[in-house]
């Protein structure tokens, strides 16, 4: 799949630095780069609590189990089944007055062998290698999934908590307002309108406060679940978001997506899987060669079973071939390649898709960046406006309609800086997820690394958190 030679919205940008090797470049636990320790904790419980990623941990460790058993087919099947058969013929049956009951002992083994001729067999192996290469992908790509979602839902929560802090601080001026209010109109210079548009403000102010008690809660439930606990036992204490802006995050150049995100990976192993269908579909046209053979002992008594007058043998191979299917392998046939043109184009897609997110959240961090210092100035501004109403307010220049306006903008704008503060720390998370995070398509078995040696224990060949029996 082509690769553009660098991202669009990176022309020309201060902000943003192409990533080079070492210690600027994304790693595993990409968090880390937010500096945040809570965070930290929570997101290191994702691999190990987390329910969905340990069902699909389990589903990895089904697909190594298929590739012990599709590796069986290069070895041949040898199974024994000794019996003892008691029979009995009575003279209306044709049996001899006082012998007619008889008694056989055997003790057979068969062996039989597929010789893997054309391959097939090996292409099984090879089938069954891509699925676990596509299981641990599809395991990666859930893993760093549900990693954003957890770190956006705090970032998100500690937004919240900012905002309570803002309406707070504001309830505690309103409350002075309505008090010197109060005091001015019992002194006869406010009306009467004042202390209720005072209140009004107040009232409002702490609805909002008490509306934000929902929404946090909200999302400290989900955190719980993603870390795999119950709601009521989880909490996360009141906080806000360090240092006020989002980190510089190392992007690099497109070709480097293709290996550094896991839904790219599990497109490619499923095209790798089609193309083994093709391959499988095509042996159907070439003979079956089966060996087999049976020995063992057959006696009539127990005594004789054990002598080589007993013994008891057949060999013989089996050539199997199909003359006449009316069609069915060559609609097999264009039904794998079909399905391997379907995959491939999936692949361009997802990769397509990548490009975008990334110049979607370049973007989207850069317009936010651009918002947030203007937004900057107009809290300034109100901020200033406000203290002049107040002292024209004081003096009775003016009225406390006025203020209350300006109360209102002021405020707002707060509020606005605040959520554009979590909008950016949302995208730059999208971008890292977008990027693949701090994965590499080194975290995917290769198949001499899914060799039978380590088919017993699956966390030598990926991470995959070990299960309570």
């Amino acid at each position: 799949m082509p690769a553009p030679a660098a991202y669009k919205e990176l022309a020309g940008s201060e902000q943003w630095k192409t990533a080079t090797p070492g210690d600027a470049s994304l790693k595993g636990k990409w968090w880390e780069i937010y500096g945040d320790p809570q965070l930290n904790a929570l997101e290191e419980k994702i691999s190990v609590s987390n329910y969905n990623v340990k069902q699909l941990e389990a589903q990895f460790r089904e697909s190594i189990a298929l590739i012990a058993i599709s590796r069986t087919g290069y070895y041949p099947t040898v199974t024994a089944g000794p019996s003892i058969t008691q029979s009995d013929r009575g003279p209306n049956a044709g049996g001899a007055p006082g012998h007619g009951s008889s008694a056989n002992f055997q003790t057979p083994f068969s062996a039989s062998w597929v010789p893997d001729l054309w391959n097939r067999v090996g292409l099984a192996v090879d089938s069954a290698n891509f699925s676990a290469q596509l299981s641990a992908a599809t395991l990666e790509n859930l893993r760093l999934s549900l990693q954003a979602t957890l770190a956006i839902d705090y970032f998100t929560i500690l937004d919240n908590d900012m905002q309570l802090s803002l309406l707070n601080d504001n309830i505690k001026i309103y409350q002075q307002y309505l008090e010197l209010t109060n005091n001015r109109f019992n002194g006869g210079v406010a009306a009467k309108s004042d202390v209720y548009l005072a209140q009004t403000q107040l009232y409002g102010t702490q609805a909002q406060a008490v509306d934000l008690g929902i929404q946090r809660h909200e999302f400290e439930h989900a955190i719980a679940v993603l870390t795999g606990q119950a709601p009521a036992d989880f909490s996360i204490p009141p906080g806000k978001i360090a240092d006020g802006l989002p980190p510089t995050i190392p992007v690099g150049v497109p070709s480097a997506l293709l290996e550094r995100r896991p839904d790219i990976a599990s497109a490619e192993r499923n095209v790798a899987i089609a193309n083994v269908g093709i391959g499988l579909a095509k042996t159907a046209w070439y003979p079956s060669l089966t060996l087999g053979g049976t020995a063992g002992l057959s006696a009539g008594s127990l005594l004789n079973l054990l002598t080589w007058g007993s013994r008891v043998w057949t060999a013989g191979p089996v050539l199997a071939q199909t003359i006449f299917d009316a069609g069915k392998r060559k609609a097999t046939l264009r039904q794998a390649q079909a399905t391997y043109d379907a995959t491939a184009d999936s692949y361009r897609q997802t990769v397509l898709s990548a490009f975008q997110q990334v110049e979607d959240n370049l973007s989207t961090l850069r317009t936010l960046a651009e918002e947030a210092s203007i937004q900057a100035k107009a809290v300034e501004a109100a901020k200033l406006s406000l203290d002049l109403e107040m002292e024209r307010y004081k003096a009775g220049t003016d009225s406390y309609l006025n203020v209350i306006t300006t109360q209102t903008i002021a405020l707002s704008d707060e509020r606005t800086a605040v959520t554009l503060l979590q909008q950016r720390m949302s995208a730059s998370i999208n971008l890292i997820l977008a990027l693949g995070g701090g994965w590499d398509n080194t975290a995917i078995p290769t198949p001499d690394g899914l060799k039978s040696k380590d088919l017993e224990d699956p966390a030598k060949t990926v991470n995959v958190a070990q299960p309570t029996r």
